[in-house]
């Protein structure tokens, strides 16, 4: 008799959906201290933070003065030891009063460059932006001031084994597993530094702080979603291709490695660790063609996020931008809603 072959795929689908995690909000819970307990329990999983900041000890790299903007190239300190370079733009027209500031955050690809009109070289954009749709200018565009580190594992913070090869293929495999084995995450290192970007945009007499907002892409909206979790600072966030269940993303197929929380599952679903933003302004974009968070998915997280919302007593401040496209930047909606959230309109655009 034929010993049917047991069927891996069925196991560990049905060995993830059986986890119930023990964090999920439900209407049953009260609003504030579940955000409380869980906000408490997402750095562990993410691992330890420095209990000191390092000294940022900033260093300006380049500055450019373009058409309409100025791009800095600035290098901190995040952890001892380790330097973050980041690209500052900020509008060329000259104004009296600080100016509103977005935090910019690329998704996989060549990095920080990706995002603020460079190609891959450093030379001004020729080609197609792609996905990115090189969204750090048009913040820049309507008066803001940018923000846009560079993460871990792309562009010039590649492990020198990979600076060689396309400069799109990234060090987050090598990166998360040496983390991984001392109980530190690639997720944690890159919301720690963001947070140090934060920092250092404090120190920038030019910038409003009271008034940030971040706007993320793919594995740079996993980042914009858990630092503005974290950093209340945030006060208003956008997170496009992103935003979904992690049974429909994350474990549908093999994704990079950086996407990965040891024991997260158990703790918390993906749009419960978003929902953690409320009562702050929150806008998520989803493509109807994205096959890398699927649509389906990034509805059902949105559904969630309305009963995390309704909850806190803030439900007009989450929005969604369901649009026909694929894994890609929109804006469609995001670019004047984030303006209305900071009093910046269309006639501030530059």
């Amino acid at each position: 008799m034929e010993t049917e072959r047991w069927n891996p795929d069925l196991y560990f689908a049905q060995h993830s959906q059986n986890i119930q995690p023990k964090s999920a909000f439900t209407s049953e819970k009260e609003w504030g201290q579940w955000r409380k307990e869980l906000t408490g329990r997402l750095i562990p999983l993410l691992g330890k933070f420095p209990e000191s900041p390092a000294a940022l000890a900033p260093v300006l790299l380049e500055r450019t003065e373009r058409p309409d903007h100025i791009r800095e190239r600035v290098e901190i300190t995040t952890y001892e030891g380790l330097r973050m370079p980041m690209y500052i733009l900020s509008p060329l027209e000259p104004r009296h009063e600080p100016r509103p500031v977005v935090l910019a955050l690329h998704g996989h690809g060549y990095g920080s460059r990706e995002i603020v009109g460079l190609e891959a070289d450093g030379a001004e954009r020729t080609e197609s932006p792609g996905l990115h749709k090189d969204f750090a200018l048009e913040w820049v565009r309507r008066g803001f001031i940018v923000i846009a580190p560079e993460l871990l594992g792309f562009g010039d913070r590649r492990l020198t084994e990979d600076l060689i090869d396309d400069p799109k293929k990234s060090s987050c495999q090598r990166l998360a597993l040496a983390l991984l084995m001392a109980g530190e995450t690639l997720a944690g290192y890159r919301v720690y530094e963001t947070i140090r970007a934060l920092d250092y945009i404090e120190l920038r007499e030019e910038a409003d702080v009271k008034r940030i907002g971040c706007m993320g892409i793919s594995g740079g909206g996993m980042i914009a979603s858990l630092v503005s979790a974290l950093d209340e600072r945030i006060g208003a966030a956008v997170i496009s291709g992103y935003a979904n269940t992690f049974e429909d993303s994350i474990l549908s197929r093999s994704h990079c490695l950086d996407n990965y929380i040891p024991g997260v599952l158990r703790e918390a679903r993906m749009a419960d660790l978003i929902g953690l933003i409320a009562p702050r302004p929150l806008l998520i974009e989803a493509g109807s063609e994205d096959q890398v968070f699927p649509i389906t998915g990034a509805k059902q997280a949105y559904t969630i996020l309305e009963q995390i919302y309704e909850a806190a007593g803030v439900k007009e401040k989450l929005a969604a931008d369901f649009f026909t496209g694929g894994h890609e930047i929109s804006g469609h909606i995001a670019y004047d809603w984030m303006a209305e959230q900071f009093g910046m309109g269309n006639e501030h655009r530059v």
